[in-house]
C-alpha cells in the first residue's frame, strides 16, 4: 500500500468515523472501501450494467407524446436534425 494525505473537514471526519464505528472497520478501510465504489462506478460501466440502468429508468417519465410508439422514428429523425 502507499501512504497518502488528505485534508477533510470536521464534518466529513465526523460522518466517516461514525460511518466506520456502524461497519466495524477503521477509518483507513472505509476511506478504501469508498474510493473503490467511486472508482468503480465512474468507470465505463460494461453491457450488464448498461442494460441494468437503462431497465431502471424506463417507464419512470413521461413524454406527453401519445402516439410516440408509432410515430418513434418520426420523432427520432427530428430531434437528429435540430
Amino acid at each position: 500500500m502507499v501512504r497518502t494525505q488528505i485534508q477533510l473537514t470536521e464534518q466529513q471526519v465526523a460522518a466517516l468515523k461514525a460511518r466506520a464505528v456502524a461497519e466495524g472497520v477503521s477509518l483507513a478501510e472505509l476511506i478504501r472501501r469508498c474510493i473503490d465504489q467511486a472508482l468503480a462506478t465512474s468507470l465505463d460501466p460494461g453491457p450488464a450494467e448498461r442494460i441494468r440502468r437503462a431497465a431502471a429508468i424506463a417507464g419512470r417519465f413521461r413524454s406527453g407524446t401519445r402516439d410516440l410508439a408509432i410515430n418513434h422514428d418520426k420523432y427520432l429523425a427530428e430531434a437528429f436534425d435540430k
